[in-house]
């Protein structure tokens, strides 16, 4: 998936990256205030969550549950120095659940990524538009 999109969208732009693959990692690279977790929130809310969801900035990750008790994970790693970090708060072990791994920042830990990850790209054109750019690593 290639494609310009506006806030108004991203319901639409959530369904199509859900849609489009069968993998449940999901790497989202972007400069900061691009719309990385205005996205995941809108994709966690298409996986069935009814919590509130916010960027882990300082816990790492967030937990949630879809209605059916599946768990959805939310990373952001923004501010780890060393992937040591991620090895040390069990990242492996949440890549070898079933469930969605959704990951601001994956560039801090590119080393630990597994490689059925789906990269998502969100580039900022204007105020009010962005271009999405979806590919497997």
């Amino acid at each position: 998936m290639n494609k310009d999109f506006t806030l108004a969208q991203i319901n639409e732009i959530a369904t199509q990256l859900l849609k489009s693959t069968n993998h449940k990692v999901f790497l989202f690279y972007g400069s900061m205030g691009v719309g990385k977790t205005t996205l995941i929130k809108e994709i966690v809310r298409q996986l069935g969550v009814t919590d509130t969801v916010s960027s882990p900035t300082f816990s790492l990750v967030n937990e949630y549950r879809t209605e059916e008790g599946k768990p959805v994970f939310h990373f952001d790693f923004y501010r780890i120095e060393q992937e040591e970090e991620a090895l040390d708060m069990g990242i492996e072990e949440y890549f070898d659940t079933d469930a969605y791994c959704l990951i601001e920042w994956p560039e801090k830990i590119k080393n630990l990524l597994p490689l059925d990850a789906v990269s998502v790209r969100l580039t900022e054109l204007s105020d009010s538009k962005r271009n999405i750019q979806l590919n497997n690593l």
